[in-house]
């Protein structure tokens, strides 16, 4: 399959044009312009410098209250929202499904009433079922809705920080070569990234076995069916042959609680296909840039040494999320017309 559409970019490297209008929520980055990211990104380079002070903290979020709602289990997105919310001062308040009244039966819609009523300014939400942010940014009108994952659906803040992690590295995203490798089907990280790279003027390629990849994206080129997510993309199932002159290869996650139906013919045949490992790199190009969002099966869908060799920027894609985090939270609560 080919890239059947071309998305212009202007250089990277500033804002281009006029600052984008103000936004409420963060559903996903489908409805993001190109301007919109690369303000988004220019202002978590502001927020990396933070982190490297040796006082972590400024008082941008004084007064301000940040409440983490996460349903699923995380590490990553929940600390790294905690930490952004807290370098900026906002008081952050973290709940679970675990211990709330969802364990009385309580909804998510009434749970996320009650969160608006205390006054809270943003609410920051991970959930099992997708849809659930969107649902929540319906009904609420006084707050704003970050969506930290939901369902099989989306995963708008780990896309964006991994755009800035290429940006960061090869100071510019349009005309590179993004493979991402794995199980596509289950992944929302996968969904969310396409519409990044793609809109900033990225190439991106998907493999992995055909099995794991969303139905609309293996329709032929000329079926007038296909989405516009579907021509956002590539699909080649031959890794060897994807990998080829990639500047950025992505691993996922192998989703190993989710292949009980039967979409692999066995992990042994998976790892020999599409791991991404040392042979498979020599066919990328030079100093090509490894990741992976996180948690990893190492030796599965990523070897050993290279989730930890030269090439990788795994440790540098967790940094970088706590940046862009801090510069969500700023922008959909301040706004971007004050410094930090």
């Amino acid at each position: 399959m080919s890239l059947s559409r071309t998305i212009e970019t202007p250089e990277i490297g500033g804002v281009q044009g006029p600052e984008p209008a103000p936004r409420k929520h963060v559903l996903d980055l489908d409805d993001f312009s190109q301007e919109e990211i690369s303000a988004i990104l220019e202002s978590a380079r502001s927020m990396k410098e933070v982190l490297r002070r040796d006082i972590k903290k400024v008082p941008a979020l004084r007064g301000k209250v940040v409440v983490t709602l996460f349903y699923e289990a995380s590490t990553r997105t929940r600390v790294s929202f905690e930490e952004a919310g807290k370098v900026l001062s906002a008081d952050v308040i973290n709940m679970s499904a675990s211990g709330s009244s969802t364990e009385k039966g309580e909804s998510l819609l009434n749970t996320g009433l009650t969160i608006q009523a205390m006054g809270v300014d943003t609410i920051v939400i991970r959930h099992p079922h997708s849809g659930a942010p969107h649902l929540l940014a319906q009904h609420l009108d006084k707050v704003s809705i970050i969506n930290a994952g939901d369902g099989l659906h989306a995963h708008p803040t780990q896309a964006l920080l991994d755009l800035y992690t290429v940006q960061d590295k090869l100071g510019s995203l349009e005309g590179m070569k993004v493979v991402i490798v794995g199980d596509m089907l289950h992944s929302r990280v996968a969904h969310s990234d396409i519409w990044g790279f793609a809109k900033m003027g990225a190439k991106v390629v998907l493999s992995g076995p055909a099995t794991l990849m969303p139905t609309d994206l293996m329709r032929t080129s000329g079926d007038l069916a296909r989405s516009s997510f579907a021509s956002l993309v590539e699909v080649d199932t031959d890794l060897d042959q994807a990998i080829e002159g990639a500047d950025v290869v992505m691993a996922l996650r192998l989703q190993q609680e989710r292949q009980h139906a039967g979409y692999l013919p066995s992990l042994r045949e998976y790892i020999r296909r599409w791991q991404v490992n040392e042979d498979r790199l020599e066919k990328a190009k030079p100093g090509v840039m490894v990741m992976h969002p996180g948690p990893m099966n190492e030796g599965i869908e990523i070897s050993n040494s290279i989730a930890h060799g030269g090439n990788s920027v795994i440790e540098d894609q967790v940094t970088n999320g706590v940046a862009v985090r801090m510069a969500l939270l700023y922008r959909l609560t301040i706004g971007s017309g004050q410094e930090v």
